[in-house]
């Protein structure tokens, strides 16, 4: 009689698979490494803020340079101009953007290899380039096209109060990160199904863009607005080569006369920065919790 040997029955149990144990210190050595990396990043901001609240003359602490911001000469048009500029640009990236990702993945997919290296090209691209290619256009355009439309169009564009010609530059400098934060979303949802379903119940276009895809994007639009604001708000090159003052020319021209002020709405500026970034990462959270239950 033949034995069969090498197969269990029902009854069989299958032999243990050997565990192999962890190296010894893993943790420690993980712990080291974020302590490293908080001291990397805390210890400057915590410099930064003592120097902002020590008061030179008595040796105490002070919050007068704080308080004092909303009042600084400058602060309110500079702020004002970056933040509107911001708004602006975060407007017409989306609009491009938004509806650019959708076609792209409902209609067009053979055309994203295209898109993609088309959003990369401002990465490619160095700003300085762009800037004064800019530059120069913006220089003879007005003198070429004099008492034409188009002369008053180029003026239009370089208003100190409200350049529209930084909101065309820096959408310029934000489709990369627009398109891999909006992509990102398309990719993690079922985008075609959802609006093909929209669609057969009697949607429209706009309807399905306002009320099918703006929500399930609604994240990605997040992050990407934030990375524009973030941009925009911090941009120094272009803005200062194009002879406008927004919030950073302004931080770097009080710095010679205010240097603590300056510091401080550095250190302000780091704090809103993370709040934004706490509360998109709160809003996803409990998007995430939404969804599960």
């Amino acid at each position: 009689m033949t034995t069969l040997t090498g197969v269990a029955g029902a009854g069989g149990v299958a032999p243990e698979t050997p565990v192999r144990p962890g190296r010894r210190g893993a943790g420690a050595w993980r712990f080291a490494v974020l302590a490293v990396l908080g001291l990397y990043f805390l210890v400057p901001i915590g410099a930064s803020i003592w120097y902002t609240v020590r008061d030179k003359l008595s040796g105490g602490v002070t919050a007068k340079h704080y308080a004092g911001i909303p009042a600084a000469e400058g602060f309110a048009d500079a702020f004002g101009r970056s933040l509107a500029l911001a708004v602006l640009t975060v407007v017409l990236a989306l609009a491009l953007m938004v509806p650019t990702v959708v076609l792209v993945e409902l209609r067009f997919p053979r055309l994203r290899t295209t898109v993609e290296l088309l959003t990369l090209m401002p990465l490619v691209l160095p700003p300085i380039a762009l800037v004064v290619g800019v530059r120069s256009v913006l220089s003879w355009a007005p003198d070429y096209f004099l008492n034409t439309p188009l002369a008053d169009a180029f003026f239009a564009l370089q208003k100190p109060s409200l350049p529209w010609i930084l909101v065309f530059v820096y959408v310029v400098l934000a489709m990369p990160f627009v398109y891999r934060a909006l992509d990102a979303g398309v990719r993690g949802s079922d985008l075609k199904t959802l609006t093909e379903a929209a669609r057969n119940l009697g949607a429209s276009w706009p309807r399905v863009l306002a009320s099918v895809v703006l929500p399930v994007l609604r994240t990605s639009v997040l992050n990407a607005s934030f990375l524009v604001v973030a941009l925009v708000m911090g941009e120094f090159t272009i803005a200062v080569i194009l002879g406008f003052e927004t919030f950073p020319i302004w931080i770097v021209r009080i710095s010679g006369s205010q240097p603590q002020m300056s510091v401080a709405v550095s250190v302000l500026s780091l704090m809103v920065t993370w709040a934004l970034l706490l509360l998109i990462s709160a809003l996803d959270r409990r998007r995430g919790t939404k969804e599960s239950s």
